[in-house]
C-alpha cells in the first residue's frame, strides 16, 4: 500500500530550519537531470541485486525494491510521474517515490552508496548510450558520402588552396576527404567511450563504504568494463565529459567546414551543387531566394559546442577533491552538446545522398585559373629540365595567358614553345582536365580509379570494424 506523498528531504536531520524557497529552486537540478531517470533506475536495480547478493538486504527486500523501481520507471515513461523541485534532483525524486510505494524497505536502497557516486554512474551510463547513437549517425553520414563519392568519381571540379583554383580534382575525391575526417571522429569517440565505461558506483560519498559490497558484480550487471580504482577520483572526475565535448567540438568543426563549402557551392557565384528544397528555406521578401539554412545553422551551432567544452574545463579547473556542488553544472552543457551533435549529424546524414552536382559548372570552373599549370611543369621536368627552372617557365606561360586571356590548354603549340623548346605536341594530353586527374593514379590520389578503390576500402574497413577483424593496415589513423 502506497504511503502519503512527501517532499521531506532525506538529509534534514542535521538542520533546524527549512531551505529558503529561492535557494531550493536555485540549487535544484531535477528540471534537467530527470532525463537520466532510466539510468538512475537501472543503476539502482543493479545496486539492489548486489546488496542482496552480499547479504546486506534480504532477497525479499531486493524484490520489493526492484518491483517498485520498475513501476516508477513505467510512470516516468508514461508521463504520469510528478517531479518535485523540493526533492532537488532525479535521485531523491525516485527514492522518495519508492519509499512512498513500498515503505521503509525503500530506504534501504541507498545503503552503501551516495548521490555522489550515483550521479557519476548515471551520467556515464547515459553518455555511453548517447555515444553509441552518435557513432551510428556518423556511420550513416559516412555511407551517404560514399554513395556521393562513388556517383561522382569522374566528376571534375577545381581543387582550391587559399580559395584560389589550384588543380583539377574529382568531386568524389573531395567527398572522400570529408569521409576521412569522420573516420578520425569515429575513432576519437570510440576511444572516449572506453574511458566513459568505468563505474564510480561503490565510491559512496568519497571514501568508499564499510559494507561488504561487490563492485565487480555491479559493474558486470551495468555493462561497465571495470569499477573505478580510486573512490576520490571516481566521484569527482568529469574528464570523460570534457573529453567527449572535445571530440564533439572537433566533429562539429568538421561539419562546419562541410557547411562552409556547401554554402559557397550553392551560391550563384559557384553553382556547383543543388540542395533539395526540403533542406532549404526561402526569403520573406525576395521570392527568388533559396537559402541553405541547414548548413548555415550547423555552422552556427558549432560555436555553442565549443562554448560547452570551455565551460566544462572552466567548471573543473579550480575544484579540490572530492565532489563539489559545482559539478551540478556539468549536465546542461553535456546534454546540449549531445543534442546539438546528434541533430547536426542526423540532418547531414539525411541530406548528403540527395545532393545534386552541377557537373558542367564544376568542370567549367576547373578549366579556369590555369589549374593544369602543375601538370605542364611536371611535363617539362620529365623532359629533363630541373623543377625550379620548369616552375619559372610555366610561370611565364601563365603570365602570357593572363595577358592574352587564354588558358594553357587554349594556347597553340607555337605559343607554348616560346617558353621552352622541350614542349612537344603531346603536351596537350597532360593539359586536359581528364588527363590531369587521371595522372594522379596512386593510393590517396584524385584519379577516378582511386576514388572507387577508396570507397571499396572504406566499406571493407567498416565491415571489418563491425565484425572486430580490422587490421592495422586498414585503419586510417
Amino acid at each position: 500500500m502506497e504511503q502519503p506523498e512527501t517532499t521531506e528531504k532525506p538529509w534534514t536531520g542535521r538542520f533546524t530550519e527549512p531551505t529558503d524557497l529561492f535557494v531550493e529552486a536555485f540549487t535544484a537540478s531535477v528540471t534537467f537531470d530527470q532525463r537520466m531517470a532510466d539510468y538512475d533506475i537501472r543503476g539502482s536495480i543493479a545496486h539492489a541485486r548486489m546488496l542482496a547478493e552480499v547479504d546486506v538486504i534480504a532477497a525479499e527486500e531486493r524484490d520489493q525494491i526492484i518491483e517498485g523501481l520498475e513501476e516508477i520507471l513505467e510512470e516516468i515513461r508514461s508521463g504520469s510521474f510528478k517531479w518535485s523541485i523540493a526533492l532537488e534532483d532525479v535521485h531523491m525524486n525516485i527514492e522518495s517515490k519508492l519509499v512512498q510505494k513500498i515503505g521503509d524497505v525503500g530506504k534501504k536502497l541507498h545503503t552503501g552508496r551516495s548521490r555522489n557516486d550515483q550521479v557519476a554512474t548515471d551520467i556515464r551510463l547515459w553518455l555511453r548510450d548517447e555515444i553509441d547513437a552518435i557513432l551510428a549517425e556518423i556511420d550513416r553520414l559516412q555511407e551517404g558520402l560514399l554513395i556521393l563519392a562513388e556517383r561522382e568519381a569522374e566528376t571534375i571540379m577545381p581543387g582550391f588552396t587559399h580559395l584560389q583554383t589550384a588543380q583539377p580534382i574529382t568531386f568524389g575525391h573531395h567527398m572522400m576527404a570529408w569521409h576521412e575526417m569522420l573516420v578520425r571522429d569515429h575513432g576519437r569517440l570510440t576511444d572516449c567511450r572506453k574511458r566513459v565505461n568505468v563505474m564510480p558506483l561503490g565510491a559512496a560519498a568519497l571514501a568508499g563504504t564499510t559494507y561488504p559490497i561487490d563492485r565487480f558484480m555491479t559493474a558486470k550487471l551495468l555493462g561497465f568494463d571495470a569499477p573505478a580504482e580510486n573512490s576520490l577520483d571516481a566521484v569527482s572526475d568529469r574528464d570523460f565529459s570534457i573529453e567527449f565535448t572535445a571530440a564533439a567540438s572537433l566533429l562539429m568543426m568538421h561539419l562546419s567546414r562541410f557547411s562552409e563549402e556547401l554554402v559557397l557551392w550553392t551560391s550563384d557565384l559557384f553553382s556547383f551543387i543543388e540542395l533539395p528544397d526540403s533542406f532549404c528555406t526561402g526569403s520573406s521578401i525576395m521570392p527568388q531566394k533559396k537559402n541553405p539554412d541547414v548548413p548555415e545553422l550547423v555552422r552556427g551551432k558549432t560555436g555553442r559546442v565549443y562554448g560547452h567544452m570551455i565551460g566544462l574545463l572552466t567548471l573543473m579547473k579550480g575544484q579540490p577533491l572530492a565532489y563539489n556542488k559545482d559539478n551540478q553544472e556539468d549536465k546542461e552543457p553535456l546534454f546540449d552538446t549531445v543534442d546539438t551533435l546528434k541533430g547536426s549529424l542526423k540532418v547531414y546524414a539525411d541530406m548528403m545522398p540527395t545532393v545534386v552536382v552541377n557537373i558542367e559548372n564544376t568542370r567549367n570552373a576547373a578549366g579556369r585559373g590555369f589549374s593544369t599549370a602543375t601538370d605542364l611543369a611536371d611535363y617539362v621536368v620529365r623532359a629533363g629540365v630541373p623543377f625550379r627552372d620548369s616552375h619559372e617557365i610555366v610561370g611565364k606561360a601563365v603570365r602570357y595567358g593572363i595577358e592574352q586571356g587564354k588558358d594553357l590548354a587554349e594556347m597553340t603549340l607555337a605559343e607554348l614553345q616560346q617558353f621552352s623548346d622541350v614542349i612537344k605536341e603531346d603536351v596537350f594530353e597532360v593539359l586536359t582536365l581528364e588527363g590531369s586527374v587521371a595522372a594522379r593514379n596512386h593510393r590517396g590520389g584524385t584519379a577516378p580509379e582511386q576514388v572507387h578503390a577508396a570507397v571499396r576500402r572504406a566499406r571493407r574497413r567498416k565491415a571489418e570494424e563491425l565484425s572486430g577483424t580490422a587490421s592495422f593496415q586498414d585503419q586510417s589513423y
